[in-house]
């Protein structure tokens, strides 16, 4: 039997990396004979780098870059196997966790570092490079990026903006480097979320207030990357108000594919795409996959859904793991996953299921696993049994 183990991270717990193999050793308790294929995944958002890199037998690198308020931070980022194919997640640029909780403040708060993130892996070599932008300190809808990048932001006296998203109401214009600053790199941006930039489900509206936002910074913001869009549009030929995606990040969709060209795409179908899961998924007979929480949400851009997509549109049978099951998680069965199994074995604490998590994930994995094998090679018999049991009647 050739078993292909494609989790994700179990948060707080255990890298992807971890998870596959801890499955890897339950399944060969059960089945020693069996081919397995290990992958650790990610959906795009936090881990993808990690993900991305242990699965491509990738490497990890570092640049020192402006943090959301100023300050220097050192963020990682990775190169895949294949050397010209880099990971970004820009939280480790201009993330909300790079923020004290009594600091956060959105007008102020920029995308820069992200900017210097993407144009050093750029000038390290990559020609493709794959950005994960959820978990951001930000609502500049890309300025920082932008100013980065070489564009200047100027205000009606021809001075540059500050930083973030409050300084957006005084842009008069914008003025392009005089090359492109990544060259013919392609830029995919990892996204899982369809807001817009403005309105009600917009950037500010939706995620502002998470990052400090209050309601009065809410309709301030709100009003800025509206007046941002249009100068884009005036300036750039580019209209990123509505499209699907620009409110990810703070607008930190909108610009990337402003000032980037980048492409929105929801995370989960790049990192499959770019990891070739398909031609694995195609010389398996089972698939095992999973995460650290299934709910109602896993069915939309999470990466159980999307290994059960691919596993149901070749007919291999695909089934998941998970820590907790919350609420609405029967909805994974409409994308594939024909069972889901919680690993722990009764009543636990939080505590203890992430204590012992790996022993825990063996054992269900074990189980699950006979059970596979004992439907594989016993239903037949049992049938010739009754069969003739039955004749002999």
């Amino acid at each position: 039997m050739n078993v292909l183990i494609a989790p994700d991270k179990f948060k707080g717990c255990l890298s992807a990396a971890e998870v596959a193999r801890a499955i890897a050793r339950g399944v060969r308790n059960a089945a020693p004979d069996a081919v397995i294929d290990c992958i650790a995944l990610a959906d795009g958002g936090e881990g993808i780098v990690d993900a991305l890199v242990e699965s491509s037998a990738g490497t990890l690198h570092t640049a020192n870059v402006s943090g959301p308020l100023g300050q220097s931070v050192e963020a990682t980022y990775g190169l895949l196997g294949d050397g010209t194919t880099a990971v970004l997640e820009m939280a480790a640029a201009s993330g909300l966790v790079l923020v004290p909780h009594d600091l956060r403040d959105p007008l102020r708060a920029t995308t820069r570092g992200t900017g210097e993130l993407l144009l050093h892996a750029v000038r390290g070599g990559a020609r493709r490079v794959i950005l994960g932008i959820g978990g951001s300190a930000t609502n500049d809808g890309g300025a920082g990026l932008a100013q980065a990048l070489g564009f200047r932001l100027l205000d009606v006296r021809g001075a540059e903006l500050g930083p973030g998203g409050g300084p957006l109401s005084d842009l008069d214009r914008i003025v392009p480097p005089d090359h492109p600053p990544l060259g013919d790199a392609e830029i995919l941006v990892a996204c899982d979320v369809t807001n817009p930039l403005c309105g009600p489900q917009g950037a500010s509206a939706i995620y502002g207030p998470q990052k400090g936002a209050t309601p009065a910074m809410v309709a301030q913001l709100d009003a800025s990357l509206e007046h941002f869009a249009a100068i884009i549009r005036r300036d750039l030929g580019v209209d990123i108000r509505d499209l699907p995606g620009a409110g990810a990040a703070g607008g930190l969709g909108a610009g990337l594919v402003a000032f980037a060209g980048g492409s929105l795409s929801p995370g989960i179908e790049i990192v499959l795409k770019t990891l070739g899961v398909s031609a694995k998924m195609e010389r398996a007979d089972l698939c095992l996959t999973g995460e650290g929480s299934v709910d109602h949400s896993s069915a939309y851009g999470k990466t159980v859904a999307g290994v059960g997509a691919l596993a149901a549109s070749l007919g291999v049978p695909a089934i998941a793991l998970a820590g907790t099951i919350g609420p609405g998680y029967e909805r994974l069965h409409e994308r594939g996953i024909v069972a889901i199994f919680p690993i722990a074995p009764g009543p636990i604490t939080l505590q203890e299921s992430l204590a012992r998590a790996p022993e825990l994930l063996e054992a269900a994995a074990e189980s699950l696993m006979r059970l596979v094998v004992g439907f594989a090679s016993g239903p037949k018999s049992h049938l010739e049994i009754r069969n003739r049991n039955q004749e002999d009647l």
